[in-house]
């Protein structure tokens, strides 16, 4: 009995250990290369959001550029209905390279966003933990450079999606847009929570 019970505690606190695992970011991550356009390949998340909206997402745009101080400013355009979406939002700095906190000034929630890996002209895997009120959110995106990635990006993206407790049904490689959105400023554009 108390063989058991002392093997029930271990793997308890096994599981929260794992849990509070620190996700690391790109070593020796350079800014400058993350600049520019990406697509939106892939989409993890365990929000309310996400589960609620997964079965319209399609594939958007994200441009990455340089603001003052170090920080970026980040420009993502989607397709809504029979117009684009544009969301801006400013990701500031960190300590660590390659790591950013964002504020939504529309819904107050706070984010921790960290590039995981990148090869910089081909794909990148970025990590969000969000923090609204008492709720804590995962968000996992993988980004390309064009609107394909090979088979074994898109499997690692899935992997690193189940290693950070994302059910497999919540784990998604979105379809393309067809061109819609494609270019800025070619539909009436208004600023959306998410992409």
């Amino acid at each position: 009995m108390q063989a058991t019970l002392l093997s029930l505690l271990g793997l308890a606190l096994f599981g929260a250990l794992h849990g509070q695992e620190e996700v690391t970011v790109q070593p020796d991550f350079q800014q400058e290369k993350f600049t520019g356009k990406w697509y939106s390949i892939g989409l993890a998340s365990n929000s309310r959001w996400f589960k609620e909206k997964k079965q319209v997402l399609k594939m958007c745009t994200t441009v990455v550029a340089p603001a003052a101080d170090g920080n970026l400013n980040v420009t993502s355009t989607y397709p809504k209905f029979d117009r684009c979406e544009k969301r801006n939002s400013l990701f500031l700095k960190t300590d660590q390279p390659g790591r950013f906190s964002y504020t939504s000034p529309r819904w107050g929630s706070q984010h921790d966003i960290r590039v995981v890996e990148t090869n910089y002209n081909e794909y990148a895997l970025l990590y969000t933990k969000k923090f609204k009120g008492t709720d804590t959110f995962i968000m996992v995106t993988l980004y390309g450079r064009t609107t394909e990635l090979n088979p074994e990006l898109q499997e690692k993206f899935t992997q690193f999606s189940l290693a950070q407790g994302l059910p497999e049904d919540t784990i998604l490689l979105l379809p393309k847009t067809g061109g819609g959105c494609e270019a800025p400023f070619q539909a009436s554009f208004r600023e959306k929570a998410t992409c």
